[in-house]
């Protein structure tokens, strides 16, 4: 996989571009490590989610950019989009 896949993901007014490509494991909100970004356990839970269910959280590096809403809406639209992007890269998960 060479390119990334792309997903999009809303919650409330919440809205996050999820980037995804096969590498190591790191997930960066709006240029920052999302356990920064995501200040609580509850928040920055919904980034690993869709990867912890699938057994995959070191097969991807993820790009994200949230805007609008809190920080739990803006949580539940990267799980969403990082679920999307997983489900274009491949069918099975």
């Amino acid at each position: 996989m060479s390119e990334f896949t792309w997903g999009l993901g809303r919650r409330k007014t919440a809205v996050a571009r999820v980037r995804i490509k096969a590498g190591s494991g790191n997930i960066m909100v709006n240029g920052q490590d999302y356990r920064v970004y995501f200040d609580n356990d509850a928040a920055f839970d919904g980034a690993e989610l869709p990867l912890a269910q699938l057994g995959i959280r070191d097969k991807f590096d993820i790009w994200v950019n949230v805007r609008g809403g809190g920080k739990m809406a803006q949580s539940g639209a990267v799980l969403m989009g990082i679920s999307r992007a997983l489900i274009k890269e491949n069918e099975a998960f």
